[in-house]
């Protein structure tokens, strides 16, 4: 019996996965929406999604709606965002 529980107990874990490492994620890194470039809060309470573990938040259902559409391009967008802010650029969507 302990080693049906055993067993058990480990395709569990073998089936919901065990390494932290995929679950990693990348915070959101600026105080803006890439797509309206309206401030994050503004609106509300921002929309956030994880898209391949980078954390990505929205000002508003419409912005979340466009980056559905072709999340890759929205992740691309994002990383430019953050690399013009790291050389001192300013708003991507202004």
């Amino acid at each position: 019996m302990k080693n049906l529980l055993l067993a058990l107990t480990l395709g569990i874990f073998a089936l919901t996965g065990t390494s932290h490492a995929a679950d990693k994620v990348t915070p959101y890194a600026l105080d803006y929406c890439v797509y309206s470039g309206d401030k994050l809060g503004g609106m509300g309470k921002p929309i956030s999604e994880v898209y391949e573990g980078q954390e990505i938040e929205f000002c508003c259902k419409d912005c979340k709606k466009t980056f559905d559409k072709d999340p890759a391009a929205g992740l691309k967008k994002y990383q430019a965002a953050v690399a013009s802010k790291s050389s001192g650029g300013s708003n991507a969507a202004h």
